[in-house]
Parts: structure tokens; sequence; C-alpha cells
């Protein structure tokens, strides 16, 4: 699994360096594609319960499982790239959102603060914890911060398949939930909207919106619980 993080993280690095006004969101599906296999990965998420493209693209107001097409990105534009492949029959899944050239300063805001609660959740993952301390941790930072958490998408365990037990939610209560012991591999995802969280399901079936319109961020990694503390995996190269 680290060497599908790593994997991951460097395909990561070239996708959000691609992302300019004028590119389109099946652009980068198709660079996703190139660059996963290149490495002599899978597409994880080709065909995982029907999903049709191999990269999640969800801009603005769409927070996750945007479906690749024919959008041409549009300075200003928040885009998050979700992206998940298999190295050798083990998963790694993550993403980031990043700016579209220059964007709105409520909206780098946002950015900086979904990043932070992502950090905040890796540090509870440690021996002896459990699964409500992450959650605090995200929802706490989130919410000081005047944004949206959304409950109704969660992080998630991850192994031989992408979505294992436990779910890690991005709210919760210290010493609530799962345990967490050496050897656990968690995607912490924290999902944050500069309005209501309250989601919708579009007509494509995938794509998840906030219901009243504000834009939203997304930031994800794959984090290895060890005895010392948590190991991320998909840490994007500097």
């Amino acid at each position: 699994m680290r060497e599908a993080g790593h994997h991951l993280g460097a395909v990561l690095a070239e996708l959000r360096d691609l992302v300019r006004p004028g590119i389109t969101t099946l652009d980068l599906d198709r660079a996703a594609n190139r660059a996963i296999r290149r490495r002599g990965c899978v597409p994880g998420f080709l065909g995982y319960d029907g999903f049709p493209r191999h990269l999640c693209v969800s801009v603005n107001d769409e927070i996750v499982h945007g479906i690749p097409g024919r959008r041409r990105l549009e300075a200003g534009d928040l885009v998050s790239l979700d992206c998940g492949l298999i190295h050798k029959g083990w998963w790694a899944d993550a993403g980031l959102t990043v700016g579209c050239g220059a964007i709105r300063p409520e909206h780098a805001r946002l950015l900086e603060a979904t990043a932070a609660a992502l950090e905040l959740g890796i540090e509870e993952a440690r021996p002896g914890n459990r699964i409500g301390d992450i959650g605090n941790a995200v929802q706490g930072h989130l919410e000081a911060m005047g944004l949206g958490v959304v409950r109704l998408y969660t992080g998630h365990g991850i192994g031989r398949d992408m979505h294992e037990d436990p779910p890690v939610p991005n709210h919760g209560r210290p010493g609530r939930g799962a345990e967490i012991r050496p050897g656990l591999c968690l995607a912490i995802e924290p999902m944050a909207t500069l309005g209501d969280p309250a989601t919708r399901v579009l007509g494509d079936g995938w794509t998840v919106v906030s219901q009243d319109g504000g834009w939203s961020c997304y930031f994800e990694h794959t984090v290895a619980v060890g005895e010392q503390g948590p190991e991320v995996l998909t840490r994007l190269p500097a």
C-alpha cells in the first residue's frame, strides 16, 4: 500500500498541474488514465459500482463523484480531483481541490480550512484513539471556520477493496466509535461547504452537489496507522 500510495500521489500531482482555464474535465480523466497505466497500476474507479470514468472531477457546487465530460474549466473555478488506483492488488484513494487560476478570497479560505481539517483528522489516527476522534477534529475545525460539514458522505477503511470497514465520518464525538489499532488503513476525506451542507444527487446518479448551490471543497489521503502514529501513504511529491 505504500507503493500504491506513492504512485497515486505522483498521479495527483500531475493532474493538479494540468488544471487551467480551457481544459475539459474529460481531458483530465484521460490524463489520469495515462498516468496510472504508465506506472503499471490499474485505474480503480473505472467500472467501480458502474462508475464510467477513471477520475472524479467535481467543480464549484459539486462536492464529490462528478463525472468527467465536455465541461471546460473557467478561471476562478474550484476543481476537486478524486482518484483511486490498484497496485499489486492493493488500493490507494486520495484527492484534493485546486483553484483554476486566480480564485476569490473566500474560496481560498475554504481550501485552506479543509486542507487543515484533513491534517488534524490524520493526527488523530493513532493507536488507542477512536474513529470519533478523527471526525471530531475535522468537524471542530471546519465549524470554527464557519463552514458546513458534509455528513452524508464519509471516509472509509481501505485495503484490498476501496471501501472497507470502518466508515470514517467527518463529524463525531471523542472516544466514540471503532478503536484505532496498528495496521488499520483509512481514507480520511473532509468535505466542506460555504453554505448549508445538505446535499442532493444529480440526474446522472453520481454527481453530489450542495442543495443551496454553495461552493464546496474536498481533500483526502490514504493513511496507515503505525505503532507510533499515522503515516500518510498518498502525500504528493514536493
